[in-house]
């Protein structure tokens, strides 16, 4: 063999170790695809209904109001590799996203589902809230200390689950009325906060400090360093049971799901409904990730009406499935009257516009 044949043939075997070592090298992207989609108005698998309501009347109802799901494969610890993610993109199913829009700040597998699962509780107490809410249904309300900020002036004075009564003198009942009263003040001022732990009564003074910008507040705000929720006490038990799904963007078919068995008639008519969506206590239905696969995954299960958050909506409708119509989801109130229009062929039903 020729010097020149085998240089040759020496780069080539080089150049293939390389590309074999590339494709299999792990990289910080990880893949969402379709995942399953269930319907609220239907049973676990062991063959409870996955909305169980008692202590008050129940009606029957057809249909399927689904809620939509993304399965990912990859993240800190279980990396996919090259040769995955060239795949990934090439799907028109899958889409692969670096890893720190699922993993911020280096968290775990374990920490992002263990807060995933958080966010899947507090999405449930919040659709409850809301599909109550729009039957008027009295709920009581308490606003609750979720957790506090280190190095901040509440870490010293309040404890999670610290129940938050009043704010200089003023009763409050909503989350955002305690941020309004502490945002009066100047930065250095003092803040009184009347509290309720273990049963009793007592009040806290907190010097406020402003916001950095890492706070979740805006930066200069006056702040204390609290991260606040509600609570809320309903007049009859609702139990909502999902096994392996976390996140919040369930709650708005959850909502829809009881709201559904506590009034007579289908709110779908028989038709198979799906979508996606947050919802606050209020019923505010906000925006969520993935709704791409989501579509697909509702689809593929045979729905033909998709309820989309109204910030997805452009992005929505350039990816939708052929035979998927999207209805635009901006409140709860809002999806019911378009649910309503659908079935019924009277009144508007809101587009979901691109």
């Amino acid at each position: 063999m020729s010097r020149r044949a085998a240089t040759l043939t020496v780069t080539s075997v080089l150049v293939l170790v390389f590309a074999v070592i590339g494709a299999l090298m792990p990289v910080p992207y990880v893949m969402l695809t379709p995942g399953p989609t269930t319907d609220t108005l239907g049973e676990t698998a062991k063959g409870k209904p996955l909305i169980e309501i008692t202590g008050r009347q129940t009606y029957p109802d057809n249909g399927h109001l689904n809620f939509t799901t993304v399965a990912y494969r990859g993240g800190p610890g279980n990396r996919i590799d090259l040769l995955t993610a060239l795949r990934g993109w090439l799907d028109t199913q899958t889409a692969v996203v670096p890893e720190e829009a699922i993993f911020p700040d280096d968290e775990s597998v374990q920490k992002v589902e263990q807060e995933n699962t958080a966010q899947m509780e507090s999405s449930q107490d919040a659709a409850i809230a809301a599909a109550l809410t729009e039957l008027k249904i009295p709920i009581t309300t308490t606003i609750k200390v979720a957790s506090v900020q280190p190095g901040m002036p509440a870490q010293a004075m309040l404890r999670k689950d610290d129940q938050i009564i009043a704010v200089d003198g003023v009763k409050v009942a909503k989350v955002e009325e305690v941020s309004a009263r502490i945002g009066k003040h100047r930065v250095g001022d003092t803040v009184k906060i009347a509290i309720k732990r273990a049963g009793k009564d007592q009040t806290v003074a907190l010097r406020t400090v402003a916001a950095p910008p890492t706070s979740g507040s805006k930066a200069g705000k006056p702040v204390v360093g609290v991260v606040l929720g509600e609570d809320h006490t309903f007049p009859f038990t609702v139990k909502i049971t999902v096994s392996d799904v976390g996140g919040p963007s369930a709650g708005l078919m959850f909502s829809l799901g009881i709201y559904d068995k506590l009034t007579p008639g289908s709110l779908t008519g028989g038709t198979f409904v799906a979508g996606t969506g947050t919802i606050t206590a209020e019923g505010e239905v906000g925006p969520i990730g993935g709704i791409q696969q989501k579509m697909i995954a509702a689809r593929q299960a045979g729905a033909k009406v998709f309820l989309t958050p109204k910030d997805n909506c452009p992005e929505a409708v350039a990816n939708a499935p052929e035979g998927l119509r999207l209805v635009q989801a901006d409140t709860m109130h809002g999806t019911i009257a378009s649910l309503d229009a659908l079935r019924t062929g009277r009144g508007a039903v809101a587009p979901c516009p691109a």
